[in-house]
């Protein structure tokens, strides 16, 4: 993940949203799809990739704004 990328995670029993690079969360609280929801518009907002963790901290699912930008776009 790059400097400026937005991760959802989970953390101390709560979703959250940070900007890679920075220690503290940006917002937290609700569930995991209201977290994500909100990573995704702050991904678009910013041009960036919006990375969403596993409650494990596995990456789950990678997302680059906007799709144009996507070094390796899905086939089909």
């Amino acid at each position: 993940m790059a400097v400026g990328d937005i991760e959802t995670y989970y953390e101390d029993g709560v979703w959250k949203n940070r900007v890679q690079g920075n220690q503290r969360a940006s917002d937290a609280g609700g569930s995991k799809a209201d977290a994500q929801a909100r990573g995704r518009e702050k991904a678009i907002d910013r041009g960036v990739e919006h990375v969403v963790k596993k409650r494990d901290g596995t990456i789950g699912e990678k997302n680059t704004y906007p799709r144009s930008r996507d070094q390796h776009p899905p086939k089909g």
